[in-house]
């Protein structure tokens, strides 16, 4: 059962379940042409949480899409994409939200790689970016997210 600081989710077949503890750090929506092709769709939304505030249980995941600073995870059987580890930003991964049965609650507060939105799409984030923040604009992005969040 969620609650305001506990969420669940799992992947398409269930295979993979995901609790997480605590609110997120930020929430995003990215635009870019690997995440439009990864999701088929225009775009994907993902919450970034602490490693330690994450459990995944079920099958292994395994690393698809981008194998470098990025490392994208899948479900081994269904294939949905569930979570990515990034390098550069430390002990963080970043869910997809629609992984979380809480993903009506995980509006993207920012929306990275704009400059390769498809025409048509409109999203409520607060903060637009041609292509990612710089790392230095995360920690005060965060710190406003948390804010408004509670």
């Amino acid at each position: 059962m969620e609650s305001a600081d506990e969420y669940h989710g799992s992947c398409r077949c269930g295979q993979v379940t995901l609790k997480v503890k605590g609110k997120p750090l930020i929430t995003m929506a990215c635009h870019c042409k690997g995440c439009q092709r990864m999701t088929a769709s225009a775009f994907s939304l993902s919450a970034l949480f602490p490693q330690e505030s994450v459990e995944i249980t079920g099958l292994e995941p395994v690393i698809g899409g981008m194998h470098g600073e990025l490392r994208h995870h899948f479900c081994p059987h269904c294939l949905s994409w569930i979570f990515t580890r990034a390098e550069m930003m430390g002990p963080l991964i970043n869910i997809r939200a629609t992984m979380l049965d809480s993903a009506v609650e995980q509006a993207p507060f920012i929306e990275t790689c704009a400059s390769e939105k498809l025409s048509w799409v409109t999203l409520p984030a607060r903060h637009s970016y041609a292509q990612f923040p710089p790392m230095e604009d995360f920690q005060k992005l965060m710190s406003e997210f948390a804010q408004t969040t509670g």
